[in-house]
């Protein structure tokens, strides 16, 4: 989500993987191949739970233009 500086609705790791429906280490795996944006501090992830919602709905073949309506991006940002 390029420009955006902090997350629609932050999620710690755990939580970003439980909603993903991936591992932890798979979240962070993520953020280095740069397909998901980490927010937050060096000591403590930060993700928004809207950008991973839209990568596992894509993934799993479904719409992503409704996965967050209080999102102001959309996935062609």
């Amino acid at each position: 989500m390029p420009g955006r500086r902090t997350p629609c609705r932050p999620v710690p790791t755990e939580l970003a993987a439980l909603a993903a429906g991936v591992a932890p280490s798979t979240i962070r795996k993520w953020v280095s191949r740069g397909k998901i944006t980490r927010y937050g501090t060096t000591s403590r992830a930060i993700f928004d739970l809207c950008e991973l919602l839209r990568i596992a709905a894509e993934r799993d073949g479904f719409p992503t233009a409704d996965v967050c309506p209080d999102c102001a991006t959309t996935p062609s940002e």
